[in-house]
Parts: structure tokens; C-alpha cells; sequence
């Protein structure tokens, strides 16, 4: 579970591409989404091996350089750069900033549990990613980030 750990306080388990890789249909992803599949490999946040949009993460780099395992961490927090990715075009990242100060408050493990639970559907326990609206094993409507952005 550590694996879906991050420096900015997104979840990794619920990320479509961390599932492809998981699931090995990253061809089929890279096919969908028009792109080469080496740019989707990724084995997490922490790991050597990142999706080419998030090789080259400020965040990711500003933890390793003042020796943080998250933002969470940091006495500026929120600084300036957190703030911009909390805010910027993508609606999985509106709640990091939130997350942190739970990470910051409890604790990463409780927080990954809480993560893990609140991604998968109510009705099977199936995993499910940030944008999906049906369960893909059962059917039912998601609670996704678009929802959740929708509640905050």
C-alpha cells in the first residue's frame, strides 16, 4: 500500500495509469489515450520508474532535497507550489491540501487506509480511479473526484 504514497498528497491507487500498469493494459491505455506506452510506465511516486508528467514533479524534488516523505512535513506548507497544484486544472489534485493536513494530523498509514477504502465501490469493493463513473464490475455509480469536488 506504500507504494500509493506521494510527496503531494494525491493517492496513487486511485490513478488510471498506476491501475494500467497494475493491471498490465497500458498498450490498450497509451493506444486510447494517443500516446507512447514508455510514457505511462509508473511503479508510484517513490519509485524510480514515474509517469514522464510527474518525472520531473517540483514537489517530488523539493521533498527529496529538504528530506521529507511528504509536504505534510515541511514548515511552509502550504507553500506557494502545493497551493498551485491544489488549484490547477486537474480535479483529483482540489484535495490535497486537505489530504496533507490529514497526513499532517494522523498519520500517512491511517491516511492510505482511509484511501484505500474510500476507492472502492460501495456495493463489490471493487478499485476504482479518479474519474470513473461506473463500477467495472458491478455497475454502480462512483463516488468520484468530480463528486467529491462537488461536496467540498
Amino acid at each position: 500500500m506504500r507504494k500509493y504514497e506521494t510527496y503531494c498528497g494525491v493517492y496513487c491507487g486511485a490513478c488510471t495509469i498506476m491501475k494500467a500498469n497494475e493491471n498490465n493494459t497500458v498498450d490498450i491505455l497509451a493506444e486510447k489515450w494517443e500516446t507512447e506506452p514508455e510514457h505511462l510506465r509508473c511503479d508510484g511516486c517513490k519509485s524510480d520508474v514515474n509517469y514522464y508528467h510527474c518525472a520531473d514533479c517540483r514537489m517530488k524534488k523539493c521533498n527529496i532535497e529538504r528530506g521529507y516523505e511528504n509536504c505534510s512535513e515541511c514548515d511552509d506548507f502550504p507553500c506557494d507550489i502545493i497551493r498551485e497544484f491544489n488549484d490547477d486544472e486537474y480535479i483529483h489534485h482540489r484535495v490535497v491540501i486537505r489530504d496533507l493536513n490529514e497526513i499532517r494530523e494522523t498519520g500517512v498509514s491511517i491516511w492510505l487506509q482511509k484511501q484505500e477504502n474510500r476507492w472502492k465501490c460501495s456495493e463489490c469493493g471493487t478499485r476504482f480511479t479518479w474519474y470513473e463513473e461506473k463500477c467495472s464490475n458491478c455497475g454502480a455509480e462512483l463516488y468520484n473526484s468530480i463528486k467529491e469536488l462537488e461536496d467540498i
